[in-house]
């Protein structure tokens, strides 16, 4: 018995996997990671927001793969799904307040977020963020709940890019910039 009462099995467990999320979160904070907002517009309306979990799946097939996580009390997630296309834009380093607009942070500064830039459209109707410094517009393939957040792997139907900037990364809970890279 502890001096402050009985504890349980279940206490024990619980302040256990409580501390491997905070220590996993803590870990997390140190990957740099590149900002990401993604859009959707179709029947289910336009939506965006930002993100940090973008990846390439594969460069192979018919076409190239990549996967965006999106947490499930996102409104924008069910528009992913009705939409069934997203557009992964890749922020320049000059472009925090747009990825502060829709990471929600300037949530009275814009009535709508897409007014904060401006956009095309590729081969789908998902909005490209002119300007981004890569659009990734894509078709979505598959869904998957993992625990709180959806993962959607989706098919590059059109790519653009813009060489002339660095990518806007974010670590140590704040964003920074990538120097060009160094061969070592």
């Amino acid at each position: 018995m502890s001096a402050s009462g009985p504890t349980s099995v279940h206490g024990a467990a619980d302040r256990s996997e409580q501390k491997m999320r905070d220590q996993f979160v803590e870990a997390m904070s140190k990957v740099v990671s590149s900002v990401v907002v993604v859009t959707t517009d179709g029947p289910a309306g336009r939506a965006g927001l930002t993100v940090s979990a973008m990846s390439s799946v594969s460069a192979d097939g018919p076409h190239p793969t990549l996967l965006v996580c999106v947490h499930h009390l996102s409104p924008v997630a069910p528009a992913i799904i009705k939409n069934k296309v997203f557009c992964a834009n890749l922020l320049r380093s000059d472009q925090t307040l747009i990825s502060d607009c829709f990471a929600g942070r300037l949530a009275g500064e814009f009535a709508n977020k897409f007014d904060s830039a401006d956009w095309s459209q590729l081969e789908t109707v998902a909005p490209a963020l002119d300007g981004a410094l890569v659009n990734f517009d894509c078709r979505l393939l598959e869904s998957s709940m993992i625990s709180t957040h959806h993962v959607f792997i989706a098919e590059v139907l059109a790519v653009r890019m813009d060489n002339s900037h660095s990518a806007l990364a974010y670590s140590n809970r704040g964003y920074c910039r990538i120097a060009s890279p160094t061969h070592i």
